[in-house]
């Protein structure tokens, strides 16, 4: 039987990104330098390698090969997550997204029931960051990606509450992926910043809007985390006793235990060990987990669907996990993709 896939973790860039440096008289953006055919090289406009890339990385038929190749359905687009730029100047850093969120918003429209967009924001202007939310909602994207840190400032800063209740107002999907992972400088032997730092960072993210009141405030918000959750998952028991044993610095900001919020939180299926999407299956529910590979990149799942069919659940709980999560998330309907 062949279940409806939805891959709500997915990266996506335009073919040719402009000179930003030559435009803002500064640097550190990413340029792409197409040295041979159907292939490319990320590279800081200082000329520094950042990362080798093949055409499904921008071009939205290569990625129906894939996605045909694999019966994944419909895919969720979003930046990669390199592109924030929250560095950068806050109108730099809007124009920016404004290119970014019309490039996958073109590919939508073009193919409305194979792809979903969501749109970049500049966090580092939590102002501009909801005028461009709003213009998000305009164009047909149904939420945004947003790191895990904003120039390593949490989320759960009070900074960044109005952009959040613009999202829970305007009923907009939130993805969190880590990025700029913390100790980044002191963990570059052995990929540390992908293999360790992207977990913690996830776990970060989270606590951060836990333990800030964010999501108490906030309950209809849908926040989706990549990267299973990272750590958070694996060690809330702690998390939880940590602020059980100790309120006067845990509890300052919102009296609601963590564990209240294990199934507030959408959750992708990238854990790449069966034992862990178990372990997470039986924490928070299948109506907290979706599928998500981070395609198109070699870290993600390269046959998508393939750890969530391995648990061999029932029928229900696999359709649940393969498709219906992501809907609930997006706030979407099934009747639109079959």
């Amino acid at each position: 039987m062949e279940f409806l896939k939805i891959d709500i973790h997915t990266h996506i860039l335009p073919k040719n990104i402009p000179k930003w440096k030559d435009k803002f008289g500064y640097g550190g953006f990413i340029q792409l330098e197409h040295h041979q055919p159907c292939c490319a090289r990320m590279l800081r406009d200082d000329g520094k390698f950042f990362r080798e890339i093949e055409e499904n990385c921008w071009l939205p038929e290569a990625r129906l090969q894939d996605c045909n190749h694999h019966h994944v359905h419909v895919q969720v687009l979003s930046t990669v997550p390199v592109m924030f730029s929250y560095w950068a100047k806050p109108l730099d850093g809007l124009e920016i997204a404004r290119f970014l969120n019309d490039h996958i918003a073109e590919i939508v429209l073009k193919y409305p029931k194979r792809f979903i967009g969501l749109g970049t924001v500049p966090m580092q202007s939590p102002e501009f960051a909801i005028r461009e939310l709003e213009r998000c909602k305009a164009i047909g994207l149904k939420g945004v990606q947003i790191g895990s840190n904003v120039n390593q400032e949490n989320l759960g800063e009070p900074k960044f509450f109005d952009f959040f209740a613009a999202c829970e107002k305007l009923g907009m999907a939130v993805f969190i992926h880590p990025w700029e992972m913390m100790g980044e400088q002191h963990l570059q032997k052995y990929w540390l910043p992908w293999l360790v730092g992207m977990p913690a960072e996830m776990s970060r993210a989270i606590c951060s809007l836990i333990f800030s009141g964010v999501l108490e405030k906030l309950p209809h918000l849908r926040i989706a985390c990549a990267h299973g959750g990272g750590s958070f998952p694996s060690t809330i028991g702690r998390i939880d006793h940590g602020f059980h044993a100790r309120p006067d610095l845990c509890a300052i900001d919102n009296p609601v235990a963590p564990k209240e919020y294990l199934k507030r939180i959408y959750y992708d299926s990238l854990v790449h060990e069966p034992l862990m999407l178990k372990f997470l299956l039986e924490l928070v529910g299948a109506e907290r987990i979706a599928l998500g590979t981070d395609y198109p990149f070699p870290l993600g799942e390269l046959q998508p669907g393939a750890l969530i069919e391995s648990l061999q659940t029932d029928l229900k709980t696999t359709e649940r996990l393969l498709s219906g999560t992501a809907l609930d998330w997006l706030n979407l309907e099934k009747s639109f993709y079959i």
